[in-house]
């Protein structure tokens, strides 16, 4: 697991109390996920990474498990990278 991977992972533990979520399991599809944590989450992605989340970045696939949350991060800095 990534350095990334482990501290999303530890955010969303959290809020999921004992369950061990694994990277590639949808956090939507075990009803944790409302619009408030929805927020939160984006917040904390922004805050932790020092990354902006644009209108456009804000669909479901891109916040649906850890790894689809990693690799949002990815590409994001990325891009801060080459710019």
């Amino acid at each position: 697991m990534s350095e990334i991977q482990a501290k999303i992972k530890t955010f969303l533990s959290k809020f999921f109390g004992n369950h061990d979520l694994q990277p590639d399991e949808d956090i939507f599809a075990l009803g944790f996920v409302n619009s408030m944590f929805a927020m939160q989450l984006v917040l904390f992605v922004e805050q932790e990474f020092q990354i902006a989340i644009e209108n456009d970045d804000l669909e479901f696939e891109n916040f649906r498990t850890i790894n689809s949350i990693a690799n949002l991060i990815t590409r994001k800095t990325a891009i801060l990278v080459q710019s």
